[in-house]
């Protein structure tokens, strides 16, 4: 687990950024299509966003999440990657969701810089916006 600050300048930065933020997304959807057929199914997806454990506690307190509520949330969230409504998630319809989730965030920042804990795995893209960000921070400052 990382620390970095990060603002919506950054994050946008970061998707702007075509081969950076391609290169990103891409090396995720390998990551998640586990059994690589070149899509992601629902199971795929699902496993994926469980690890984000959104329903582990409720105001530090652990509750119980009805399991048609959980498959409703998960199916809703699949159905906005699905954009062509074919029972599977391509890499394109991928990308193009997460660069939609990626610039919500950036304008939910806005200019306030905010630090926030980021997962050390190399997969967050939190953190490689910020990385990213530091890089042309440090090419710019001749490294100093």
């Amino acid at each position: 687990m990382g620390v970095v600050i990060l603002d919506g300048s950054t994050v946008r930065d970061f998707v702007g950024n075509e081969e950076v933020f391609s290169r990103s997304v891409n090396e995720k959807f390998t990551a998640l299509d586990l059994n690589g057929d070149g899509v992601l199914s629902r199971a795929e997806l699902r496993r994926a966003l469980e690890t984000f454990r959104l329903f582990e506690s409720h105001f530090g307190e652990d509750s119980v999440t009805p399991p048609a509520e959980i498959a409703a949330l998960y199916d809703s969230i699949f159905d906005q990657f699905d954009l062509d409504q074919s029972g599977s998630v391509d890499r394109d319809e991928f990308r193009s969701e997460m660069r939609r989730i990626m610039l919500a965030i950036a304008d939910g920042l806005g200019s306030s810089p905010i630090q926030i804990a980021v997962e050390d795995d190399g997969h967050s893209f939190l953190k490689m916006a910020a990385d990213l960000e530091a890089e042309k921070i440090a090419g710019a400052t001749g490294g100093k």
